[in-house]
Formats: C-alpha cells, structure tokens, sequence
C-alpha cells in the first residue's frame, strides 16, 4: 500500500532529530514507501468548498545536519490525499480550532490523524475532566475566591493555563508563598480562559508517566523525571526520561481511557500519569516516540502506521483481482 501522506507540522527547521515524534512518524511513513508532503497550518486554504494547502513533498534522513530536503511547491488539494498528519504543536487557540473546521472538510474520506472533530472537542487539560475518579483535586476556574479555598484545603497546589503546553506557565504554589493573588491576577490578564488548579502531588519528584495509547490500547511508555528544583517533568521544560514498565495500575487506567479514544476516532493519544493519578489527555499532537523506541527497543511508529493503514484500507478497500 503506497499513500500519499501530508504532515501539517511546524516549520521543518524547528525539528530535534533525536526526540520528534513527527519525524519518527514521517521516517517510518517513508520507509514504507508513502509520497510525503509537508504543510505549514497556516498554508490551509478554503476555496469553492475545497481544501487546499500550499505545500511541498519532502524526503527525510537521520543525518543530523540533513534531516530532510524539500521538492518544489505545489497546491494540494487535500481531498485527493490519503491520510493528513495534524502534528502542529499546540497551543489550542482559535487558529487550532480553525485547522479543525477545514480538516473536517475531508475527514474521513482523506484520514486525518486524529479526527479533527475529536480534536477539537478533547483538548487535553478539559477531556481528562471525564474521568474525575482518576483525576487528583481539580478545579477549574477564574474565581479567585474559589482558588483561595481551594488552597486553603489542600494547601499545597499547581497553577496551570487551560490550553497551555510544554510546561509553560505552571507554578507551585506552597502553604507559605504570598505570591497567589499577584499569580491569579497575571492569569487571568494573560489568557481569557480559566485556570487549572490542582493539588501538588509530591510523586511528581519520582516522574510524569507518559503512556502511548494507539487505538485505545497502551503500547508503550516512558517516565518524564523533572529536574532538580522544578516541579515540571516537561521533556520541553528540561525533564529526563527513564524507562517505565507498564503496570497493572496503568492498565486499569488505559482500560477506562481507551473506549472513550477510540470512540472519537482518536487513533494516537498520549495520556499523563502522576503517582497514579490522571492529569492530561494528550490528542493534539501526542509526544514521547523516540524516548519510548529507545528505551524498551522497540518502533511505536510502526504500530501506529499499521493502525493508519488499517483505517485507510477500510475506507477505500482494494477492488477483487
């Protein structure tokens, strides 16, 4: 099965050879023999009804100064596509949600991974609000009264935006720290939404447990351990990855998460642990592949280019010999 395959991802020159999920995704797709062109988000055009996007095939190596070379431009009619790789980094604004509402233009005809419609409706830190038996204390809100409360109960908190990523923004606030009102007030001048509240959990010191999940199954895992004096376990934000068997516990928690994933056609999902609590739902543009691969020795991106072939071979089945 050969496809012709688009990844709408950031800018090429951004890429880190030695941890993108997309450029793993893409070295595989290649390696199978798949056509790959690469678009900007904001390269997407709406005309006449038809989604286009301004673009250009690409090839791609593991040569570190080289890691991938551009053909000439040309307009893509999207529709004409076989799968579209929504891999742009977050955040999850209205030029997000914008991509979406173009993206379901062609879904499911064209695959797009993950379903755009499901995308949009599951951002991560308001999706894993579903499984509030899984969840640490949450609140979500602007009230400064009602986070006042809230720390007062449970002291020790996590102040985070809604639709942040990469561990931006996040701050520790301790019993002692008289720095919650000025950080409530810089929130709520900064971003228009509310804000994620949530009790510390000290386990956070022993790692953030990113699982990889491909059609509701969990296929692989990698502890994120934050450095030493950040709360934050963010690989952007400085983390360090260990090796992080799956257990029984993970499993329990995969098996509530999955049907709601594969449900909403989310193909590829990343979910966040600490100390056993759900904290994020990760549809967007999940991370942790090559951490993962390295680890435990294994090729996730085949397994999720077998669930991608699978999905378009359903849709457009080959006719009787």
């Amino acid at each position: 099965m050969s496809l012709a395959v688009a990844f709408q991802m950031d800018p090429l020159e951004s890429i880190d050879v030695t941890a993108d999920s997309s450029y793993a995704l893409a070295l595989e797709a290649q390696r199978r023999g798949h056509a790959l062109y690469h678009y900007l988000p904001h390269a997407l055009t709406l005309r006449d009804g038809r989604v286009q996007a301004h673009a250009r095939p690409v090839t791609f190596s593991r040569h570190p100064e080289q890691p991938f070379a551009y053909g000439g431009w040309t307009h893509l009619d999207l529709a004409g596509l076989d799968v579209v790789m929504m891999r742009q980094d977050p955040p999850f604004d209205m030029a997000y949600i914008t991509a979406t509402h173009l993206l379901e233009k062609v879904h499911p005809e064209t695959l797009v991974v993950n379903d755009p419609v499901s995308v949009r409706n599951a951002p991560e830190k308001l999706f894993v609000t579903r499984f509030p038996d899984l969840m640490p204390p949450t609140l979500i809100t602007s009230d400064k009264a009602e986070i006042a409360a809230f720390r007062a109960e449970h002291e020790d908190i996590i102040l985070k935006p809604l639709f942040g990523n990469g561990g931006a923004d996040i701050f520790r606030v301790q019993p002692n720290d008289e720095n919650l009102n000025a950080l409530v007030e810089m929130f709520t001048r900064v971003y228009r939404e509310p804000i994620m509240v949530q009790a510390y959990l000290p386990e956070i010191r022993e790692g953030d447990k990113r699982i990889i999940l491909v059609e509701g199954e969990p296929v692989g895992a990698v502890n994120r351990v934050p450095p030493q004096g950040d709360a934050r376990a963010n690989f952007h934000a400085g983390g360090y990855a260990e090796r992080a068997p799956l257990t029984e516990h993970d499993r329990r928690v995969c098996e509530a998460v999955g049907p709601a994933l594969v449900e909403r056609g989310l193909l590829f999902a990343g979910i966040d642990l600490i100390g056993g609590y759900l904290t994020e739902i990760n549809v967007t543009s999940p991370t942790g592949l090559q951490e993962v691969d390295r680890l435990d020795g294994v090729h996730l991106e085949a397994t999720i280019w077998d669930a991608i072939e699978r999905r378009v071979a359903t849709r457009h089945p080959e006719p009787d010999a």
